[in-house]
């Protein structure tokens, strides 16, 4: 089983890198933030997944070990493939996508080539608790920042847990005129 690979990126092709190590050119599918931060000729390490059928041998590679665990994840729903996880993790960095799947984001989801409304729906599903943003994650998700208003709040309880019912409720007794993240408090209190 490979589970890195460590060498010199020589050709970046429009899916993949080809990875020269020791002699030996690796073939590896990328999502597009790290091969954005690819150059031809970098000295590279990949953390690797592969997967093996009867007519294919692919492997995956990120720059990141977190974003394969995350990959991982996402090849845990039912219906995903790991070209289908590759093509939700090119929606835009690996943190955004998390933070649209915590807020239950579905249509940011469906923007991946061949993600349709179910696959999307069952990515939200099934991994909004698995990918939930802890309090303390809110500020760098950016659902804190930006002017006060009434749904930053909401999105922010939303992305704890909430459904989009409850966080409306938990907020309508909570003065409109306090900072998102004093919002967020009061109404994590009442509840």
């Amino acid at each position: 089983m490979i589970s890195t690979l460590n060498g010199t990126i020589e050709d970046m092709l429009s899916d993949q890198v080809i990875i020269d190590v020791n002699g030996v050119g690796y073939g590896v599918y990328v999502a597009n933030e790290d091969y954005g931060a690819l150059k031809k000729g970098d000295q590279k390490k990949l953390y690797i997944y592969e997967q093996i059928r009867e007519q294919s041998y692919d492997l995956y590679g990120f720059l990141n070990p977190k974003t394969r665990q995350f990959f991982e994840l996402l090849l845990s729903v039912n219906g995903v493939g790991p070209k289908m996880a590759l093509n939700v993790l090119s929606i835009a960095n690996t943190e955004a996508v998390r933070s649209a799947i915590a807020s239950g984001d579905v249509s940011f989801i469906q923007q991946a080539n061949g993600v349709g409304k179910r696959v999307a729906e069952r990515v939200v599903v099934e991994l909004k608790d698995k990918v939930g943003l802890s309090s303390t994650d809110l500020s760098a998700t950016g659902i804190l920042t930006a002017d006060n208003s009434a749904d930053e709040a909401t999105q922010a309880l939303i992305a704890l847990g909430y459904s989009p019912a409850d966080a409306t409720r938990a907020l309508s007794n909570v003065a409109t005129d306090l900072p998102i993240d004093e919002k967020v408090k009061q109404a994590l209190k009442q509840s």
